[in-house]
């Protein structure tokens, strides 16, 4: 069932319509957005928003110039020869046609996708016209071989006929009107004077509008003339023929009105996306039930609208009822919901920070004052046809929106009959928002589940309305506040005030106390909202300080390490240059206390431990040295297992994970100088020797460096750790052992030490 077209009208629903129209780029747009109404299909609301935000974010549609060419695709469907012009508006709107569904097809993976999907292949037919026409619609010399050959020779007779003309102009001249060749009939001839028009030989083809002029055609271009026509009508002939080709092929596509038609869609979602760009517009969800959530909603129609919150069928709120004094936006605030709602099943985004709306069948409204005079039917008749209509089709799938309720009677007699119709509403479970100025409405609305109060905002200082809505308090007339404010006689005022009598009074004054209340909860609700606001800003001060404290740690982290390579390198080069000098005999005392004195420095120039990061896994290697604070001591790497390492603390071995230790700082500086210059460390000699895991030819490379240098050092035995596994790396260094004089002999370490895992080395010192 459509939408009460008296409840579109009332909603301001055609001047969407007409917005949507403004914006649209083919007349194929625009009437669709003149025809569009709002359907209860969930379907497709879905899809067209689907659509509609397709076109937002993934495609940019661009349709202007495709005019609609139905009408003449029907013409040549009935026989009709096209113009040249009318053929050319067909190739270009079916070219655009194609050259969006390009766009749509390289540039969206959405919902546009089906749409695209029905643009037709009109290729061969556009390239064939535009072959055939010129710019301007005339048929080219090249649309076909007969044609090319006609007017090949049109152009060379016509310069015959102007020249043999021209010869003669000399020859007739005193009986020529004007020295000039023309043509007259699509025949060249010469303007003779009437009265010596038996002069010349020829042919009279046509005569001056005064008479004085004859046109004659001499008989010695006759027979050109005559050629020139049966080249002309050959020429006509084969143009018509081409035309009426192309005209064919038009007929024959029958795709065309498809593809037109489907722009046609694509420009109203267009339309709808630049509306939603210019309104400000977000995307409604559907519920599923009958819940209307709108925050911070505002009418796209007015010109700086206060965007207010409007919630129904959630909390137990069906209907809201607003009071308060005229013009305070009670109607703009109705209408906005209504709008919404006719709007999310159009397809349309509506005007709300975030919207959630149900899926509705109609909008049921009375709103306004409409008198009847031809119908002699007064403003409260006139209201009593429209709540009646409302009464009758009023359900949960249904949107009541009643202005002013129990208005245009007595006010005693209008607030019973409008308590009963919100009774009414009320047990046939309908949402809706009601307007009205009746005080027994709003104390009923107090008692009653279902049936919320509501006010719009007034300033009472300014005299003017906030326009913000508030739920949960009735509305005040400020009928009596304004009249004292401007000036109205004290007694007046109060006669009046006896006149309402104390059962009125009291409700002003409670409803005065509320609104009061009100306005201090909103103040103290605001100022915990600015120290709220004042507690993230300090939030964010303290986390950038330690954002910033953090930046910091790794600069000085980073210089820490620079000074450690530059110490290191050295190092480096004075070991080097004491290990080539220890190659003398004499020279080794000497080098011997050089180094001792090297290790000294080291140890003196060593970082503290606490101020090295956490332990990196780039550092680490078997054999390295670490803090474990859960234990308060420090040991040596015995394995490395993942995330995990053994550690040799004393006597005892323990599991710990790698986040849980520190490296000890002269180990950065040792693993860093072992790697580089096989195991001399300036810090001291390390008398264990750890092999397992590497590869034979490092092991053994290690293994002669380590031997020489615990030899020019005097330092023995060694305790070289290779493991056990195959036995292979064991074999191989007990080769190399054999074979270097400098060892003295070699054995398995005891048992409780290592075993067959670990061989001790003494050397010749």
């Amino acid at each position: 069932m459509p939408f009460d077209a008296h409840a579109l009208d009332t909603l301001d629903y055609p001047r969407v319509r007409r917005a949507l129209m403004d914006r649209a780029s083919t007349p194929m747009g625009s009437e669709l957005a003149h025809k569009l109404c709002p359907v209860a299909d969930a379907g497709r609301i879905g899809r067209e928003l689907d659509e509609l935000e397709d076109a937002l974010f993934g495609v940019s549609l661009s349709l202007g110039g495709i005019g609609d060419v139905r009408e003449l695709r029907e013409r040549a469907g009935g026989g009709r020869v096209l113009l040249g012009s009318e053929l050319l508006e067909v190739a270009y709107a079916l070219d655009g046609a194609m050259t969006v569904r390009r766009s749509i097809t390289s540039n969206s993976r959405g919902p546009l996708l089906r749409l695209a999907a029905k643009l037709g292949e009109h290729s061969l037919l556009v390239r064939r016209i535009l072959e055939s026409l010129d710019r301007d619609g005339q048929v080219r010399d090249d649309a076909s071989h007969q044609l090319r050959e006609i007017r090949r020779k049109v152009e060379p007779l016509r310069q015959r006929i102007r020249d043999r003309l021209t010869s003669s102009l000399e020859k007739w001249a005193d009986v020529l009107q004007d020295n000039l060749i023309t043509i007259r009939r699509d025949r060249y001839v010469l303007p003779v004077q009437a009265s010596r028009v038996s002069q010349v030989q020829g042919i009279i083809v046509d005569a001056s509008s005064t008479g004085q002029t004859y046109f004659v055609e001499p008989a010695t271009v006759t027979p050109l003339n005559n050629e020139l026509t049966r080249l002309i009508l050959d020429e006509e002939a084969e143009v018509r023929r081409i035309l009426t080709e192309l005209s064919s092929l038009v007929a024959s596509d029958s795709e065309i009105g498809l593809t037109i038609e489907t722009i046609g869609e694509l420009d109203l979602i267009a339309a709808k996306a630049a509306l939603t760009r210019d309104w400000k517009l977000n995307r409604p969800e559907t519920d599923p039930g009958a819940t209307y959530l709108l925050s911070g909603a505002r009418h796209p129609l007015i010109e700086n609208p206060v965007p207010n919150d409007i919630s129904l069928g959630g909390g137990g709120t069906n209907l809201l009822l607003i009071t308060g004094p005229n013009m305070g936006g009670k109607t703009a605030t109705l209408k906005t919901l209504g709008l919404a709602a006719l709007m999310h099943q159009s397809g349309l985004y509506v005007a709300a920070d975030r919207a959630r709306l149900p899926i509705i069948e109609d909008v049921l409204v009375d709103v306004g004052d409409e008198q009847s005079l031809e119908a002699s039917l007064s403003t409260f008749a006139a209201h009593l046809q429209h709540l009646r209509y409302v009464l009758r089709y009023a359900s949960p799938r249904t949107l009541i929106l009643i202005d002013e309720l129990g208005s245009g009677t007595d006010p005693a007699e209008g607030a019973a009959l409008a308590q009963a119709m919100l009774e009414q509403l009320l047990t046939q479970d309908t949402r809706g928002i009601i307007t009205s100025h009746l005080s027994p409405l709003k104390l009923f609305a107090l008692e009653t589940p279902g049936l919320k109060n509501a006010s719009m905002g007034f300033d009472l200082e300014a005299l003017a309305p906030t326009f913000q809505l508030q739920v949960g308090q009735p509305g005040r007339s400020y009928a009596l506040a304004i009249a004292r404010r401007m000036g109205i006689p004290e007694g007046v005022m109060t006669r009046a005030e006896t006149i309402l009598g104390p059962e009125g009074s009291l409700l002003e004054r409670l409803l005065e106390n509320l609104e009061a209340e009100r306005r201090q909860l909103t103040q103290e609700l605001e100022n915990a909202k600015t120290a709220r606001r004042e507690a993230v800003i300090e939030r964010d001060r303290v986390q950038s300080q330690r954002q910033e404290f953090e930046e910091r740690k790794g600069e000085l982290l980073a210089e820490s390490s620079q000074k450690a390579e530059a110490a290191y390198a050295q190092a480096l080069e004075q070991v080097r240059g004491l290990r080539a000098r220890a190659r003398e005999e004499s020279a080794r005392p000497r080098v011997l206390q050089e180094l001792r004195d090297l290790r000294r420095s080291a140890q003196q120039e060593r970082p503290q431990p606490a101020a090295l990061p956490e332990l990196r896994g780039d550092l680490l290697k078997v054999g390295s040295t670490v803090n474990v604070p859960a234990y308060g001591a420090a040991g040596q790497v015995m394995e490395l297992r993942g995330d995990d390492l053994v550690v040799q603390l004393g006597v005892m071995k323990v599991s710990v994970r790698r986040r849980d230790v520190r490296l000890k700082a002269e180990e950065s500086v040792k693993a860093a100088v072992r790697r580089s210059f096989n195991g001399v460390a300036p810090s001291g000699f390390q008398t264990e020797l750890q092999l397992r895991g590497q590869h034979v030819e490092e092991a053994l490379e290690e293994l002669r460096s380590t031997i020489g240098e615990a030899a020019a050092l005097r330092e023995s035995p060694l305790r070289v750790v290779h493991g056990k596994g195959q036995g292979v790396l064991r074999r191989l260094i007990r080769d190399f052992l054999k074979a270097d004089k400098r060892v003295d002999s070699f054995h398995d370490a005891e048992p409780n030490q290592g075993g067959h895992g670990v061989t001790i080395v003494n050397l010749k010192v």
